[in-house]
């Protein structure tokens, strides 16, 4: 097997969903025997950059914010945990702490699925 370069590596996340992206990220934890201490830092690098000038003629970058649990707090951690590499200690942190951003810099696609996920756990949930 070929060595890629880490140049290679990047673009090949750059064709992941968030899902595929959380779900490698898990694997490579259990494999390496590390934890990812930055997941909203990997969630912005999956994203691609956009220029000043797309950004001002349409909005491709979008903020994920959990405005509140709801009554089904536990399924809206498992939600949370599914679509980060949180720990369940770190999700529920993030949900107790509503309002709270759980993805930044994501497209709009990534962040329409998230928000509709979260809102069928029951979560109140908007995108910036």
């Amino acid at each position: 097997m070929a060595k890629l370069t880490a140049e290679e590596l990047i673009e090949a996340f750059k064709e992941l969903t968030l899902v595929e992206l959380n779900d490698f990220v898990k694997k490579f934890e259990e494999e390496f025997e590390v934890e990812a201490t930055a997941p909203v830092a990997v969630a912005a690098a999956a994203a691609p950059a956009a220029g000043d000038a797309a950004a001002e003629e349409e909005k491709d970058s979008f903020d994920v914010i959990i405005e509140s649990a709801g009554d089904k707090k536990i399924q809206v951690i498992k939600e949370v945990r599914a679509l980060t590499p949180l720990g369940l200690k770190e999700a529920k942190e993030l949900v107790d702490s509503a309002p709270k951003a759980l993805l930044e810099g994501v497209n709009k696609e990534t962040a329409e699925k998230a928000k509709e996920q979260l809102e069928g756990a029951g979560a109140t949930v908007t995108l910036k």
